[in-house]
């Protein structure tokens, strides 16, 4: 499969990494410039964002969401047939508040009306930890699963075979609107569950809740990180603390 990555930080990195490994065509850019690839170490080839577009089957944008307004003529570009992928997430400390999503807007709804374009939401709902060294073969005992969600039936089955193929169970989670299940704050967002943990944790989420309890992890990370004097969490320690709070 040919595909291109716009986001060179560490989802989009670990996405190209295992892709290539198994025999697909990369290309990966940043939106800031190819200078800005310089004396990383990438899978795929380094490419402008407008070679990362071209002659594609799928695109995946693995940005800061604050930043997905800012590509829109690169994404007026982009075939018609194209599948693209959004792997963002909503924090209102980093990327700034976003009106339209504090009123309530889904944040993948947000997305594709600033792409112009449908999407098909993936690879947001696990850590980059586990993207990179939990991936497992089907036949393993616990497999953690992946939420994809999109309004094309083939489109996201297309990206599912994708998921399973990187080592994670695939689990349609409904429609873009249906995608603020597997977004901060609620109890399938990294979290590590298997297949049909996954599916119930996405019939659990509550979406006026889901804000607070976002907030509320990162109040108890920097907590956390101040009685531990700047000590880092471990991968467990993050997915533990999210399991906690996301399931209040």
């Amino acid at each position: 499969m040919r595909l291109g990555i716009i986001g060179a930080g560490p989802i989009g990195s670990i996405i190209s990494k295992k892709l290539v490994k198994n025999g697909h065509d990369v290309k990966i850019a940043d939106a800031r410039g190819i200078a800005r690839l310089e004396g990383k170490e990438l899978a795929g080839t380094a490419v402008r964002v407008e070679e990362a577009i071209t002659n594609i089957e799928v695109l995946i944008i693995s940005l800061p969401i604050k930043a997905l307004p800012s590509i829109r003529n690169m994404i007026d570009q982009v075939e018609e047939d194209v599948i693209i992928v959004d792997t963002s997430n909503y924090y209102p400390f980093r990327d700034g508040k976003i009106e339209e999503i504090e009123n309530g807007m889904v944040e993948s709804v947000w997305v594709s009306n600033q792409l112009g374009r449908p999407i098909i939401k993936a690879f947001n709902n696990l850590l980059a930890h586990t993207l990179e060294y939990e991936g497992t073969s089907e036949d393993s005992g616990r497999r953690i699963a992946m939420a994809v969600a999109g309004n094309d039936p083939l489109q996201k089955q297309v990206v599912m075979d994708v998921v399973n193929e990187l080592g994670f169970d695939a689990v349609d989670s409904g429609s873009i609107s249906d995608s603020w299940r597997q977004q901060p704050g609620t109890p399938a967002y990294c979290t590590e569950l298997t297949k049909d943990e996954l599916t119930i944790a996405l019939k659990k989420g509550n979406k006026e809740k889901a804000p607070l309890l976002r907030d509320k992890v990162m109040e108890r990370f920097t907590v956390l990180l101040a009685d531990k004097k700047g000590v880092e969490f471990s991968h467990k320690d993050i997915v533990n603390l999210n399991r906690e709070i996301y399931n209040s």
